[in-house]
Order: structure tokens, then sequence, then C-alpha cells
């Protein structure tokens, strides 16, 4: 009996973050750091030129990692080494959840998502790309 249970915990350790209780996010895209794991979805799905959008955040720490202290959002846009005339106000929703308002991309182009979560003393940097026309 307890070589099952062994076997089913080391099953449970193995399996990814979003598979141990933390929170689906529906059609979210994914980075990740050392630490966590960042479900993100813009709101609108669909973010235009010169339009305020929202983004929908899950964080989840990975195995055993501290819940994060602080989460952070902003934009960046590499080819031009320019962010975005607005800061993000990031609000915790609750099980791992937060929501960022105020966004907006004023030009078409590469635009860089870059995420940072604090914990235990350290950030941790994530980014993702999108393109916008």
């Amino acid at each position: 009996m307890l070589r099952g249970i062994a076997f089913i915990l080391s099953i449970a350790a193995a399996m990814p973050a979003a598979a141990q209780g933390c929170p689906d996010l529906a059609g979210a895209r994914k980075v990740e750091s050392e630490r966590y794991v960042l479900s993100f979805r813009t709101k609108p799905e669909k973010v235009a030129v010169g339009q305020h959008f929202s983004v929908e955040m899950v964080v989840c720490p990975d195995g055993g990692q501290p819940a994060p202290e602080s989460v952070r959002v902003d934009g960046f846009m590499p080819e031009h080494n320019h962010g975005m005339n607005y800061k993000a106000v990031v609000k915790p929703a609750g099980g791992g959840r937060h929501d960022a308002a105020g966004l907006m991309f004023h030009m078409p182009g590469r635009w860089d998502f870059i995420f940072e979560v604090r914990a235990a003393g350290r950030t941790d940097r994530m980014t993702a790309t999108l393109l916008l026309q």
C-alpha cells in the first residue's frame, strides 16, 4: 500500500503546475521562468493600435516556490527601443489571478509583454511577443 501511495505522490510531483490546482485560464498563452508559470490573455482578445486593453494573468509557483508578492506587466517595442506611454495597474484577483488594466500599444509593430513576478527577494522576468498591425 505504501508503495502505491509513494508512486502516486511521485507522479503528482512531476505534473505541471496547471495540473496541481493552478487555475486554468482558457485561451491563454504561457510563459515560464525557473520558479513560475504565468498564463495570460488580453481583453479584448485582439489588441488594436491606440486602444486600451487589459491583461488577465494566472501565476503559478513551480515545485514548492513561494507565492508571488507582486506581479507587474509592461510593454516594450525592441526595434524602436521604447515602451508604452501608459503604466499598467495590476490588482490581485485571488487564487493566483491578477488583472492588469490601462495598457495601450500606440503604434503597430513588434511589442514584447514583459512580466515580472517578485517573491522572496527575487524578481523573475518573462517575455512574450505580440505582432501588432
